[in-house]
């Protein structure tokens, strides 16, 4: 700490020496709720923080001819036409503190239950430069969530992208939640982001991890629904950012993102409002960069850390073919499409077999797996299909060998169901799934 302030201190000095200590002052001449047109800023730059009458904080998000777009981040008072803005000569950074691990926090490194900022805070860049390829590693290690029909069928290995996508209340939330609880003694950093959540629903996350004793490995970077919008818009950007970090010192960091569509949304609020032209959807034309950025950072590193990231999304009816959702698909490694109609019918995880993905398969399996895996999924994507041509049909009058094919199905999705908070281990699995499709490995 006192090796970041003395550095600090010799920087301010040489800034004063340079004459670069001198701020530009500009003026607030139009106010849209967050987004704040000003003038008279000439040398500011993208994303340079600002400070806006002495008491709130933005970051420039536009620069136009004769006037940049500020976008609020902490508005402490309130905000008039007339009122200074004031450039700073730095880039709007996060604040982070090793310490924070097993708490709640926010961007701006304060603790959201007990209202207080941890001591040892550090500027944390919200973007850095993309990981370049000679840094990345094979993606080839097993990352096991615990549920079996994740790491039997669609498995994920450390460093992939694996998108987690359905409607509303489908269980997306809760096989996040049960990756982290079963990353417990696998020394693995768990950072989930959450964006424009209500403090409830973060306060039963963090409760649920507590009692798992998840906690302990776990960071909640929250952005609450009543935070202002722009601060929901860096939050994600701030975990990777932050996961980055720890995985250069060699650490295995899995973040989950929930979830991407707000996040999406949230994007073409703030571009609308700072008078961006609108693309397809109103959504802003720089929409699949503004996500491809963000999950690149999912990586082996070669140096022996990695960054899983299992990003969140949530549809409407069961369409995965809108904009946000294939523009996600596209740049993630697979995806797990949950069922609303299987989450009704009580099958859960309400896993679509059918629909998911895992474009590494079995890359990322120990050989064991892969073998049973293999046949576990022609099994039961058969059953699955013959089940839905034939599903008025009175099994009686089947052939036998498509009622042993059905009877076998039956007791595959029977092994597959596993409700929240019960994880499997790999030799579980195996072992479990062995009794049924033993002759076929």
């Amino acid at each position: 700490m006192s090796t970041y302030i003395e550095n600090l201190v010799n920087a301010k000095l040489r800034n004063m020496k340079d004459m670069k200590n001198i701020y530009e002052v500009g003026y607030v001449s139009k106010v849209k709720d967050y987004i704040l047109e000003v003038v008279g800023l000439e040398q500011v730059g993208f994303y340079e923080r600002v400070v806006i009458a002495n008491h709130s904080v933005g970051y420039v998000t536009s620069i136009g001819k004769n006037s940049v777009m500020v976008a609020l981040l902490q508005r402490i008072d309130a905000i008039y036409v007339g009122d200074e803005v004031v450039t700073t000569g730095y880039d709007f950074c996060a604040m982070y503190s090793k310490a924070a691990l097993g708490h709640i926090v926010d961007i701006f490194g304060e603790d959201r239950l007990v209202g207080e900022k941890f001591e040892n805070l550090r500027p944390c860049m919200i973007e850095t430069p993309a990981i370049p390829i000679m840094e990345r590693g094979e993606v080839s290690r097993p990352f096991y969530t615990g549920i079996a029909g994740i790491d039997l069928i669609y498995p994920i290995g450390y460093g992939q992208r694996q998108l987690i996508i359905g409607d509303k209340k489908t269980g997306k939330t809760q096989i996040a939640i049960d990756t982290i609880v079963n990353q417990k003694d696998r020394n693995v950093i768990c950072i989930y982001v959450a964006v424009n959540k209500t403090k409830k629903n973060i306060r039963e996350l963090y409760d649920n991890l507590m009692k798992k004793g998840a906690m302990e490995y776990t960071l909640i970077l929250a952005a609450f629904n009543d935070d202002e919008p722009p601060v929901s818009f860096f939050t994600p950007y701030a975990g990777l950012s932050i996961a980055e970090m720890y995985m250069r010192e060699g650490q295995d960091v899995l973040v989950v993102i929930d979830d991407l569509k707000s996040h999406a949304d949230i994007h073409r609020e703030i571009s609308l409002l700072a008078g961006k032209i609108p693309g397809r959807d109103a959504y802003p034309p720089d929409i699949f960069y503004t996500h491809s950025r963000l999950l690149e950072k999912g990586c082996q590193h070669k140096d022996g850390g990695s960054i899983t990231i299992l990003p969140i999304v949530e549809t409407r009816g069961g369409d995965i073919t809108d904009y946000i959702s294939t523009n996600i698909i596209s740049i993630t490694d697979g995806q797990l499409v949950l069922s609303r109609k299987n989450f009704e019918k009580g099958l859960k995880p309400a896993i679509n077999y059918g629909l998911s993905v895992s474009r590494l398969g079995g890359a990322v399996q120990e050989a064991n797996m892969k073998k049973i895996g293999a046949v576990v999924r022609r099994k039961f994507l058969s059953y699955l299909e013959t089940k839905e041509v034939y599903q008025l049909a009175n099994i009686d009058e089947m052939s036998p060998e498509m009622q042993a094919n059905i009877e076998e199905g039956e007791r595959l999705q029977e092994r597959l169901l596993q409700y929240k908070f019960s994880p499997r281990t790999p030799d579980e699995i195996k072992e479990d799934f062995m009794e049924v499709v033993g002759d076929f490995v």
